[in-house]
């Protein structure tokens, strides 16, 4: 007997979704870092074992405080991936539950009991605060199952797998073997320049930029990658690219690194920071940078 399904992964802002699907599939797929709301679009991860293979798909954090076009858009993916799923995971950070939180899960269809995913039980001193936590969302009873884990340390996956297992439907796997995503080259490069602004700029600044790709060719072993950084004005544009070019050219540096990992070979990328006001509320502009509206 063979079991495939999706599942669906969601909860509010930072609280390791992206962390925890590149942890189950084993490789980096969706892009992290410190700051909430990192992830626009959805990402499928796929997991392949002998008689069962898991498609994970990583949805934006659900949020709001901010309304924007895009965030609105990033709110109806979440929103419809909950119907189109087998499991939904609703991931929690412990010993933080909040009315962010709650909002998310009173998003959840009523007839679907998700499990809880309790992340960063590492961070838990002492251990024994960890257990009422759980029992006190036990309580809500909305929750098919609850399981504790560490996204960062890669502890307690096997118990996770097993609960998920369980309930995905039989029939045979929607990929190949060695898939690892349904995304492509072109896509992900983009998202890992996008990471590095989150990473590499200040607090605001990266929500205000977007990253496109405007040629993507394939040499052999070498990719030559062409991507512009779109930002809302002319000071963010000289903030991205920093005094004499420096701070452009360590997001290139960081980002080409990521995308060679990814691909197994040599990059070389050019990047270009390009003005184009309030593209964050324009739809057509947001459906031309292949975003789902």
């Amino acid at each position: 007997m063979s079991r495939c399904g999706t599942v669906a992964l969601v909860g509010r802002p930072n609280v390791g979704k992206s962390t925890l699907l590149n942890h189950l599939i084993g490789q980096k797929l969706s892009i992290t870092s410190r700051k909430p709301q990192t992830t626009r679009n959805r990402i499928r991860g796929i997991l392949t074992r002998p008689e069962t293979q898991f498609v994970f798909v990583d949805t934006p954090g659900y949020q709001t405080r901010h309304k924007s076009a895009l965030n609105r858009a990033m709110n109806r993916s979440v929103l419809s991936t909950l119907q189109e799923v087998d499991v939904v995971l609703m991931v929690s950070e412990a010993l933080h539950w909040g009315a962010e939180d709650q909002r998310v899960l009173d998003h959840i269809p009523a007839g679907v009991r998700p499990l809880l995913v309790v992340n960063k039980v590492d961070r838990v001193k002492p251990r024994e605060l960890l257990l009422p936590f759980l029992q006190e969302r036990a309580k809500e009873q909305r929750f098919d199952a609850i399981v504790p884990v560490s996204a960062r340390q890669d502890r307690d996956f096997e118990g996770l797998l097993r609960e998920i297992e369980q309930r995905l439907p039989e029939g045979p796997p929607l990929y190949e073997a060695d898939d690892l995503t349904d995304s492509n080259e072109r896509f992900l490069a983009a998202e890992f320049i996008r990471e590095q602004l989150f990473r590499l700029l200040g607090e605001e600044l990266p929500y205000a930029t977007t990253v496109l790709i405007d040629q993507y060719q394939t040499e052999g072993a070498l990719r030559r990658i062409h991507a512009t950084i779109v930002v809302d004005n002319d000071n963010q544009k000289a903030i991205v690219i920093g005094r004499n070019g420096e701070k452009l050219k360590a997001i290139g540096t960081l980002a080409r690194k990521s995308i060679e990992t990814l691909v197994q070979g040599k990059v070389h990328l050019e990047l270009w920071v390009k003005v184009k006001g309030g593209w964050a509320e324009d739809e057509r502009a947001l459906k031309q940078m292949g975003y789902e509206l």
